[in-house]
């Protein structure tokens, strides 16, 4: 058992960073091709991209159950759980979370949706990881995600819409583009509705990573420390592009890279570039 008074989990919802306290137990989600199903570690990204190029059939993406969230509350092995999902507006992971603790009356759940996904729920895990390591509560940890959630921004953009497409997820983005869908988008997740929605737009890729780092500057303003947290798809390249402009306009205080996990590629395409910014130090530093 933990020494710690509460324990972290999340769902397949996140994109963990190395230098983060982002080692927790996930609930994962599945990748399903047809009939043959797929947990989210069980396949290489390489062999996603394979798929993705040779499978007629494109896959989809289902949320963890309620059992692998039990699953991961038990791996915790601790008492008091603090549970932190996707964005209830991108995926019915919440709602699992929420039966599983209807089936686990011995432990004491806290729910916390993170309203959005990615490096930016990984930002969030990290806050509330360093609650845990500093021995505070978990009324602590909340306050400490609520912030963090505040002050980051998430930014990504694809080389095609068209796996957004398939996937049913284009929505506001699409429409926002007037279903033009040879350009690029450059999409954030609406801290209102917890959905996508897209901020601007590209005629070429690379113009499409220029187009993410400028909406962060617009953010932050130009000159003002940055935390940045890079994501990249199948070119790890895109992503120390994206860092080179950003340290053109900003003091870098910490940065980190993290790849596009399975199951977010399936919606983004293989070729992706993601950006989780916010400025200056975290919450509990200042």
């Amino acid at each position: 058992m933990t020494t710690s008074p509460f324990s972290i989990i999340t769902d397949g919802g996140l994109d963990a960073f190395p230098s983060l306290l982002n080692s927790v137990p996930v609930a994962p989600f599945a990748l399903n091709f047809g009939s043959t199903t797929y947990r989210m570690n069980e396949i290489t990204r390489e062999e996603l991209y394979e798929k993705l190029r040779t499978d007629p059939e494109h896959p989809t993406s289902s949320q963890p159950t309620p059992q692998d969230w039990v699953t991961a509350a038990q791996e915790s092995g601790a008492a008091q759980i603090l549970a932190v999902t996707i964005s209830a507006g991108l995926s019915g992971s919440r709602n699992a979370a929420e039966q599983a603790r209807s089936l686990n009356p011995d432990l004491t759940w806290h729910i916390h949706d993170s309203g959005t996904l990615s490096a930016a729920q990984a930002f969030q895990v990290h806050a509330a990881s360093t609650a845990v390591q500093r021995g505070e509560s978990v009324e602590v940890a909340l306050d400490w995600m609520q912030r963090v959630h505040q002050e980051t921004e998430l930014y990504f953009t694809i080389e095609t819409l068209e796996y957004l497409r398939r996937g049913g997820r284009i929505g506001r983005v699409q429409a926002t583009l007037g279903g033009l869908l040879n350009l690029k988008p450059v999409i954030t997740v609406d801290k209102s509705t917890g959905q996508y929605t897209n901020v601007g737009r590209a005629r070429t890729y690379r113009s499409a990573i220029e187009a993410v780092a400028t909406q962060v500057t617009q953010k932050y303003g130009e000159g003002t420390p940055l935390r940045l947290g890079l994501l990249y798809g199948s070119v790890r390249e895109d992503a120390d592009t994206a860092l080179e402009i950003l340290r053109g306009r900003h003091p870098i205080v910490w940065s980190d890279f993290a790849p596009v996990n399975p199951v977010l590629n399936i919606h983004t395409g293989p070729r992706a570039l993601g950006i989780a910014a916010a400025a200056g130090a975290w919450p509990w530093e200042r």
